[in-house]
């Protein structure tokens, strides 16, 4: 635990990039295998499953240091992350623990067959022996909320520095449904059969939002413009008559989609699909709000098939009679895509993405202002003879999105934030007027600038109404442009909508409380965009 302590300081003390892919391969290099792979599997959102809620941790860390549960509580609010607030509440260690990362996930794994006091001893024993930081980590891992600023494809590219394995081999191999308690370090990275299980997806190509205007990426003919369909981004896998969905969160998807059972018959063995998860019915796209219906559901009914059935919208294709084809251009992955949909009974759950045919980028601004319309939240742009890479990059991929719907909004109260912000207030909450009185309508936490939150911390600890804990009610004053993608009826939200992907435009200081919107006004985009 020691090396991952140390190894997670040297990430916490840097934003740079380089710095973090050093740090992540020089680790790899020190540590041992069974470290190796839990450290992979922690960098890729394969967390422990949580074993102690934190109503115990706060009263047996309160127990343990000698202080009133309320205290921890108030340092809490100051703090702003559990995990770290009791690592520093907690009395020195009185002893030195030395084991490895993996002991210690391996000993967090066996309170789940213990009782409540088995539970408080063993975590109380643990922290008698740990340093502060290495206490951190182990609250984090307790509670399943282990996260830290590296991306997986940021550790993919350090295992790649520490093992001399190609990025691309690499990210390929810890795609899929693997946990540290069901393989190797040697069968996951170095064994020739890596790549044999059927159900492994490969890894997204995801693109950026376009930086300038459309006309500077050259000439029409270079490109291919479709949709950017509004669902959820999937793999749809055939091999050896078996079918596998996967979502692009890694998320083995399978069963909550019966609909495409029936490919494992349908399509060749051998082919790999990426596209969207959309729910559609009779030649129509439907709102992105009939397949949360379906989000988080263990089990589908009848009704819910009926209610809100899907297709996939293909994109593209990745592997063809069972080979890569993802270095193929664009324009040649796309002819065998056609080709497998059209020479297969698939059109049940398998819809072509079309392609919008433009000669002036003008026409295709002209497609893109149809996209709400048509449940789209705007549009791809794809180079012909681009490969199929993996993660984001720039340049041969573009996501041209509509622009976001817009309200001005009064702000009601303000939240602290977590982490390093925990000083600072960053959660907001907004109303929108109804008469004289304002209605909440939405939280946003992102949007402004660094400035931006430590001038408008200020203003809320001078313009405090109320204190209920960690939020603050605040005089009505400060008006903000909440931008969103969607709107919702919501019987949850006293206002009676519920937006989507809410988020601070700009803070409008010139703007005067009373012009902010209305709950009309509300009800009006609904009308207009909801569904």
């Amino acid at each position: 635990m020691k090396n991952f302590a140390e190894l997670f300081k040297r990430l916490d003390r840097t934003t740079k990039i380089n710095t973090k892919v050093a740090a992540l391969a020089d680790y790899f290099i020190q540590v041992d295998d069974e470290d190796k792979l839990w450290t992979m599997a922690l960098l890729s959102h394969r967390r422990p499953r949580r074993t102690v809620n934190s109503k115990l941790l706060r009263a047996w860390a309160g127990e343990l240091s000698g202080i009133d549960v309320w205290i921890l509580e108030e340092s809490y609010h100051v703090v702003g992350d559990l995990a770290e607030t009791i690592a520093l509440v907690l009395p020195p260690p009185e002893q030195d623990y030395d084991h490895t990362l993996t002991y210690w996930i391996q000993y967090i794994e066996q309170f789940a067959g213990y009782d409540e006091e088995g539970k408080k001893e063993a975590v109380q024993e643990a922290w008698r022996g740990l340093g502060t930081t290495e206490r951190y980590l182990f609250n984090k891992l307790i509670t399943g909320n282990f996260r830290v600023g590296v991306s997986q494809k940021l550790m993919t590219r350090a295992l790649a520095s520490a093992t001399g394995i190609e990025e691309t081999n690499l990210a390929h191999r810890l795609m899929g449904n693997w946990t540290p308690n069901d393989t190797t370090f040697e069968e996951l990275i170095h064994s020739e059969s890596a790549t044999d299980d059927i159900s492994r997806p490969y890894p997204f190509y995801l693109a950026y939002q376009l930086e300038q205007p459309a006309g500077e990426l050259g000439s029409p003919d270079e490109w291919q413009a479709e949709h950017k369909w509004d669902g959820i981004r999937g793999q749809v896998i055939v091999r050896e008559d078996e079918v596998f969905v996967w979502s692009r969160g890694e998320e083995l998807v399978t069963d909550k989609y019966p609909e495409y059972h029936l490919l494992a018959s349908a399509i060749p063995n051998g082919t790999v699909i990426d596209g969207e998860i959309l729910p559609y019915r009779d030649g129509q796209p439907l709102g992105f709000n009939v397949l949360q219906t379906r989000i988080g559901r263990k089990t589908v009914s009848k009704k819910l098939l009926k209610d809100a059935p899907v297709v996939l919208m293909c994109y593209d294709i990745l592997e063809y009679e069972g080979r890569d084809v993802r270095k193929l251009p664009m324009s040649g992955r796309r002819e065998l895509l056609e080709r497998v949909i059209e020479e297969n009974d698939t059109q049940e759950v398998l819809q072509l993405s079309p392609v919008f045919h433009f000669t002036h980028w003008d026409e295709l601004a002209a497609e893109r202002e149809t996209a709400r319309e048509k449940y789209s939240e705007g549009i791809m742009l794809k180079r012909r003879d681009s490969e199929y890479k993996q993660g984001r990059k720039k340049g041969d991929w573009w996501k041209w999105k509509v622009d976001p719907l817009t309200i001005d909004a009064v702000m009601m109260y303000a939240q602290r934030g977590h982490g390093r912000r925990a000083n600072l207030y960053t959660d907001f909450t907004f109303g929108v007027w109804d008469g004289d009185v304002l209605v909440p309508f939405t939280k946003a936490y992102s949007g402004l600038t660094d400035k931006e939150f430590n001038q408008i911390t200020s203003w809320v600890r001078r313009n405090t109404v109320e204190k209920f804990g960690p939020v603050r009610s605040v005089k009505p004053q400060q008006v903000f442009e909440i931008g969103f993608e969607g709107i919702r009826k919501s019987t949850r939200h006293k206002s009676g909508v519920a937006l989507r992907f809410p988020r601070m435009l700009r803070w409008r200081q010139d703007k005067p409380m009373d012009e902010a919107n209305t709950k009309a006004d509300l009800e009006a985009m609904l009308e207009v965009y909801g569904s």
